[in-house]
């Protein structure tokens, strides 16, 4: 009795103090994982965008250790430049997940739909091999009106459809970011989150 105390005496703390640990260990399905990563993922850009004055010297590299430091809490681990077929911006795997969770992510400083097409080309082509989650591709925008800006991709990359998209892109549940999904040479369904982080200064 006192063992199932102590569990639900934990379980009951980790709810209180760690509520996204919490959903990312228990998900189940890859849409539970994306909805509780998306919580993760919110924070730590908006804490990106909260200090773009900080880090208005930084180059991609720069802004993605200050992503990776964000993002990394427990039961997450985040590492930069990792090995997956070449050196991937960002690697976050979730720990202590069955199966695993793993999700590989390009990051740029955004310099037009050409340049992001791009880094889709290279996330997919280069770095996925069709096993892990949803890829990212984050969007660090120093220019004024990401919301225009991420219309105008939407508008580009629906008319294109590139790198193999299958269907329209769809709205993320994150302002100014995009879901598309990519036929991988794998054989399998890739999605990609585009994540827009607004560093105007």
């Amino acid at each position: 009795m006192e063992e199932c105390n102590s569990v639900a005496s934990l379980i009951e703390r980790l709810k209180r103090k760690a509520p996204a640990y919490l959903d990312l260990l228990t998900a189940e399905t890859e849409e539970e994982f994306e909805s509780a990563f998306s919580v993760v993922l919110e924070k730590a850009v908006h804490h990106l965008e909260k200090n773009k004055v900080n880090f208005a010297e930084l180059k991609e590299e720069g802004l993605s250790g200050a992503l990776a430091g964000a993002l990394t809490i427990p039961g997450l681990t985040v590492t930069q430049e990792t090995n997956s077929n070449g050196h991937v911006d960002l690697t976050i795997e979730a720990d202590h997940c069955n199966p695993s969770r793993i999700k590989l992510g390009e990051a740029k400083i955004y310099a037009g739909p050409s340049y992001h097409i791009k880094g889709i080309g290279q996330l997919l082509g280069r770095y996925t091999t069709g096993r892990e989650g949803q890829g990212l591709l984050i969007n660090y925008v120093r220019n004024s009106n990401i919301k225009a800006i991420t219309a105008k991709l939407k508008t580009e990359m629906d008319a294109k459809l590139p790198e193999n998209q299958t269907e329209l892109c769809a709205e993320h549940t994150l302002k100014w970011s995009l879901v598309t999904k990519h036929q991988h040479s794998s054989g399998e369904i890739v999605a990609i989150g585009h994540i827009g982080c607004n560093l105007y200064v």
